[in-house]
């Protein structure tokens, strides 16, 4: 079993929101909603994420951008938009998912996700990063 196929397994049995396999072979789930727990990950240690291997159960433009900046190796996501797909295949991060989707919708599922919406055209993902981690 590789290890994708080990965070995409926890992230199902543990109905966590995202695993995370760290590069010192520590394998944890959280389970705040968005992008919460990454955000918290990276203010504690700007250089956690470094070699990691993730599972998530969205992903989006702004969290490809975020995991892309914070040198995540390889992204599993259950459902994921293709301009996230955009920013790991330009960056060149290995990436899965189980449903493809042009856009993450809002919670009410009558749009685009308002962060997803906000930063689609945006081509620095140095800048994403900053600004949503400063936020």
């Amino acid at each position: 079993m590789t290890n994708l196929e080990i965070v995409k397994k926890k992230l199902y049995e543990t109905n966590a929101s995202l695993v995370v396999l760290y590069a010192n072979g520590e394998c944890k789930a959280y389970y705040q909603n968005r992008i919460k727990d990454i955000k918290e990950i990276l203010q504690q240690d700007k250089l956690a994420l470094q070699g990691a291997i993730i599972a998530d159960k969205v992903i989006g433009k702004v969290a490809g951008s975020i995991l892309t900046v914070a040198g995540v190796k390889e992204i599993y996501a259950d459902v994921m938009s293709r301009y996230a797909i955009a920013v790991l295949e330009e960056n060149h991060v290995t990436y899965a998912y189980n449903y493809l989707t042009e856009y993450i919708q809002n919670n009410d599922k009558t749009g685009m996700c308002p962060m997803e919406n906000k930063y689609k055209e945006e081509q620095d993902i140095h800048k994403v990063y900053e600004q949503m981690l400063n936020s």
